[in-house]
């Protein structure tokens, strides 16, 4: 007995090697600069041949898979490390700043990203006869797992139809499905509560995110809010941290700062303008916020980006 299951693992340990190497080849020829592109409908393909400086982002709810190298994704005083063992999930739009660690030009970083829909979550988890508690709703809404075999071979199977376009129009939703439902029935399911509740009922915490993301710009007022979703101040700042790992405050000053640097680098907007639009009323307090969180001050940084994305583009 020991002896077959010897032979099964091994036979599972090469078909899975097999799949990680078709995953690379294939990500490989389908993005060949540095870069990412959308080859299908919600599959972001990304490459990069040099390890790169921390980048501020919004991450939509999605799942990360990571073919060639590694990268880390910080969210507050959590880090998140994966490899290609390990997928990223993230249930909820989230603040974060992510670094690629482990890229060079013999052997790129290279990835995949498929974003989560909220109606297909929900039409997954009804089909597959799955129900979820009141305390999944409480978990945090990023984490790191282990990427199983059924994940890895329908991940292949969904970067295959970026050569077949024709075939992805019917094939592509299916596996997408197939996906959903490893990831419901896995260690993570409880996670995928944030978007089932989102495409169905409104979740107390998912419903203060999309207000705190289309208000960013607004004042803050945590009693009003935590009013209007029935909940205590208290409690509200619990569960809201629990499931993003920030304060609303520090949720709201990210976005703000993020939108700022956009705004200077898009727009050409001053550190003045560029505060004042995105909800600050104090220039100099804008001003300090923004070198506590990328680091230098705010035109500093935008020459800095700027003279980086010249670099690039002459390289």
């Amino acid at each position: 007995m020991d002896g077959r299951d010897d032979q099964q693992r091994e036979r599972q340990a090469v078909m899975q090697h097999a799949y990680r190497e078709e995953l690379v080849e294939r990500i490989g020829r389908a993005v060949r600069e540095d870069g990412v592109e959308e080859p299908l409908p919600g599959l972001h393909l990304a490459r990069s041949s040099v390890s790169l400086q921390p980048v501020h982002s919004v991450v939509e709810p999605s799942i990360c898979v990571i073919a060639q190298g590694s990268k880390e994704v910080l969210l507050g005083e959590s880090r998140y490390c994966y490899d290609p063992s390990h997928y990223l999930l993230t249930t909820a739009a989230l603040p974060r700043v992510s670094q690629v660690l482990s890229a060079s030009k013999e052997h790129p970083y290279l990835s995949l990203r498929l974003e989560l829909a909220p109606s297909l979550v929900s039409s997954v988890a009804v089909e597959a006869d799955h129900t979820w508690s009141k305390q999944d709703a409480a978990v945090s809404a990023i984490t790191v797992s282990l990427l199983d075999g059924n994940l890895l071979e329908a991940f292949v199977r969904l970067v295959r139809l970026v050569d077949s376009p024709a075939h992805a129009r019917v094939l592509g939703p299916l596996i997408a499905r197939e996906i959903l439902y490893w990831l419901l029935i896995g260690e993570q399911g409880s996670r995928l509560c944030h978007l089932a509740l989102q495409g169905g009922y409104t979740p107390d915490i998912i419903q203060a995110v999309k207000r705190l993301r289309q208000h960013f710009d607004q004042p803050l007022r945590i009693e009003e809010l935590a009013q209007d979703l029935g909940m205590s101040v208290s409690g509200f700042h619990h569960h809201f941290k629990a499931v993003t790992a920030l304060s609303p405050l520090q949720f709201q000053k990210q976005l703000r700062l993020q939108e700022a640097r956009r705004l200077m680098l898009s727009e050409d907007l001053d550190a003045t303008s560029a505060a004042y639009r995105v909800g600050y009323q104090d220039a100099a307090y804008f001003n300090r916020e923004y070198k506590s969180l990328f680091g230098v001050p705010p035109m500093r940084d935008v020459q800095r980006l700027r003279g980086e994305t010249l670099a690039f583009s002459g390289q």
